[in-house]
């Protein structure tokens, strides 16, 4: 019931005013069943604009960290992460794509739309990076289309560390559903999950024209932040 006040009175108002989303292809998301809608993620805002402006509700996978934070400010951010129809989702340990796959496919069973980032975290720069497979796994296992959409102008109007967003517009677009139909039944070769996970990703790239990187976000982010930490660590005279 709150996620239709946020959606109606509290959230989407204001950010129809910040963020004035220009809207295409809307009429590619389907009007009922069963469907993943898989985007590229350049800001924090894109968790809210989409279930904004879309007709339908979704439910997104998101990260357990939103969930958990102490003191009032992380009880507000989890009370309004689960009020915008979002399921934390542990990212460690080894079996934390096991979980996020089952949670996903939870939502889909109930015939409802399955909000999913491939990439696995927010691009840090901007570029579109490689997807992870675990949207070709529920797309293959539930039988459903995949609806890809880029989010055009976040990262400029929200760019990672920025918590009050610019005022400009920002455009969300969606392309045709893919259908994977031809696949069913192969979802544990892994030729084909990689195939069907790239074919998503051109499919979000052709959308939004960025600049793609086929390596995994994280792990660019990662080797970022080690290469920082030399910088900054002291050096003896012997290295």
């Amino acid at each position: 019931m709150f996620y239709y006040v946020l959606k109606y009175v509290l959230l989407g108002p204001l950010l129809r005013l910040v963020f004035r989303p220009r809207i295409e292809g809307l009429e590619h998301v389907p009007a009922s069943g069963p469907a993943i809608v898989a985007g590229n993620h350049l800001s924090f805002s894109d968790h809210f604009l989409m279930p904004a402006i879309l007709k339908r509700r979704i439910t997104f996978l998101a990260k357990a960290e939103y969930f958990t934070g102490p003191g009032v400010k992380g009880r507000l951010t989890a009370f309004f992460f689960r009020s915008a129809g979002q399921i934390p989702v542990d990212r460690s340990g080894k079996d934390a794509g096991q979980t996020a796959i089952r949670e996903g496919l939870g939502v889909l069973g109930k015939g409802e739309l399955l909000g999913i980032y491939p990439e696995g975290t927010r691009s840090h720069d901007g570029r579109l990076y490689k997807g992870k497979v675990g949207v070709a796994v529920m797309a293959l296992r539930a039988g459903v289309p995949v609806v890809p959409c880029a989010m055009i102008g976040t990262f400029e109007a929200q760019p990672p560390g920025r918590v009050v967003p610019h005022i400009r517009p920002v455009m969300i677009r969606f392309g045709e559903p893919l259908d994977f139909s031809r696949y069913a039944g192969m979802e544990k070769e892994k030729a084909v999950l990689r195939a069907v996970t790239d074919e998503i990703m051109y499919a979000i790239l052709s959308l939004s024209g960025q600049e793609y990187v086929d390596r995994y976000a994280a792990v660019v982010k990662a080797e970022q932040a080690d290469a920082k930490k030399e910088r900054k660590s002291p050096r003896t005279p012997f290295g």
